[in-house]
């Protein structure tokens, strides 16, 4: 089963909860034809972690982690596939970074890694979408990371139980041209180290999405751009890039 949430109202916001009457539940393969689709997760909370793949860390010219590094995006951020992305005046720098999301299923609180797995609901494609002349002059992400429209997530959940998560690979396009290709089996830190790590500082609560990091190849989008992060047996989340007006 692929998950999925969508209203039948077009005028329901990307960022609406589940407790939005409007918000609907059921499988991408069953998604009505006049069908709004949401981000198929409402989280408390999006958890990120940078600089996850090696390759990645050095194209930006940084050191590898010794552990996680954790940000926060905002829920204020979040967008569906076929949302568009608001490129902001205050930057003039927007980056494209596809990635592996996980979204957990129950509460977790100081969980081992070799229990992780049990938290996990299933698996959905994320562009954490990044102002990189903010971040950088910043010098810490809330600004650069946390824009609205920055977090496009979708366009369903694969089941954990149904998913081969070793198999799957990250894979950007923008414009049609291949920008990353990368399987997750290249991250530093594990999806189990990653949740055990955040758990014993913060409760995961279910709906709550981590974005495990982008791999090498990030680069500019502009208005007017279609970005696409495709993951085999997840699906295609694709948005436009608009200016803002």
């Amino acid at each position: 089963m692929k998950i999925i949430r969508y209203s039948l109202n077009p005028l329901t916001p990307s960022t609406a909860t589940d407790s939005d009457s409007d918000v609907r539940h059921g499988d991408f393969s069953e998604l009505p034809p006049e069908a709004r689709l949401l981000p198929p997760c409402s989280p408390s909370k999006i958890v990120c972690v940078g600089r996850n793949y090696a390759e990645h860390a050095k194209e930006l010219g940084n050191e590898v982690p010794a552990e996680p590094l954790i940000f926060l995006k905002p829920p204020s951020s979040l967008i569906a596939s076929g949302d568009s992305i608001v490129y902001p005046k205050l930057s003039q720098r927007v980056d494209f970074e596809g990635e592996v999301g996980v979204v957990i299923g129950k509460r977790a609180r100081n969980v081992a890694s070799a229990e992780a797995s049990g938290y996990i609901l299933g698996y959905t494609c994320v562009n954490d979408v990044t102002a990189r002349d903010l971040q950088k002059k910043d010098g810490q992400w809330t600004r650069g990371k946390g824009f609205d429209t920055f977090c496009s997530v979708g366009p369903c959940i694969l089941r954990r139980d149904e998913a081969d998560f070793k198999s799957l690979r990250v894979q950007t396009f923008v414009n049609g041209e291949k920008k990353q290709d990368a399987s997750v089996t290249e991250m530093l830190f594990g999806v189990d180290d990653i949740i055990a790590y955040v758990s014993g500082f913060m409760t995961l609560e279910p709906g709550d999405l981590i974005a495990t990091g982008t791999p090498p190849g990030v680069g500019p989008l502009q208005p007017g751009s279609k970005v696409q992060i495709v993951i085999e047996g997840i699906g295609v989340l694709e948005n436009t890039v608009i200016a803002q007006t």
